[in-house]
Parts: C-alpha cells; structure tokens; sequence
C-alpha cells in the first residue's frame, strides 16, 4: 500500500492536533468569590448565570474556530496562594496566567 505524499500527511497531522486553550470556569459560589476580591469587578458579568451564558457562548465559538477549550475550574484558595507567592493581584492577567499555567501544567504531568 502506497503511502499519502509528505504534504498531504503534514496537513492531515496538523488537523488533527488542534490548538488547545483552556477557559476560566467557576461555580456560582467561586465566581463570587473571586470576584468580590478582584481588583476589576468591572470585568465580570453582572451576574453568574450570565457569566455562564457568555462562557458557553465563548466555548463553542472557539470550538467552531478549531480551538479545543477546556474548562479550568478556578479554586480561590488555590488562586489566591498563588497570586501572593506570583507577588500578583487578582485581576484579569492574573486570572488568564494562573490558567495557563493550570493547563500547561495538566499537559505536562504523565497521564
């Protein structure tokens, strides 16, 4: 059986590895949390269940862009701890970094 050319097998491999980025998620309780302690309340939603519609909203356009977005549950203790040790507040860039790290981190540990 002869082999697809070179080509054709490199956009195939990279079709299937699609970027990945994962999303800030909270529960009603968390968003709260964080948000009563972040430097820019102004940036969240004026409610949960709104935050929660934008949320799934965000999810599936980056899915429908060829993003895979992977919900990355913020826990304010943990948050918290690190943004004192990262000499860091809690606000947006903060939030996005501590994710990110979340989520490298996750990709990083043996399965």
């Amino acid at each position: 059986m002869r082999q697809p050319p070179l080509l054709q097998r490199l956009r195939a491999k990279k079709r299937s590895q699609s970027l990945l980025i994962g999303v800030t998620w909270y529960t009603e309780e968390t968003w709260a949390q964080v948000k009563a302690t972040a430097t820019d309340p102004e940036r969240f939603e004026a409610s949960f269940p709104k935050w929660k519609a934008m949320a799934i909203k965000a999810q599936r356009e980056f899915l429908r862009s060829g993003v895979r977005a992977i919900e990355c549950r913020i826990i304010p203790q943990e948050f918290f701890a690190w943004c004192t040790l990262n000499n860091q507040e809690n606000n947006a860039t903060s939030r996005a970094e501590f994710i990110s790290e979340k989520l490298s981190a996750a990709q990083n540990s043996p399965a």
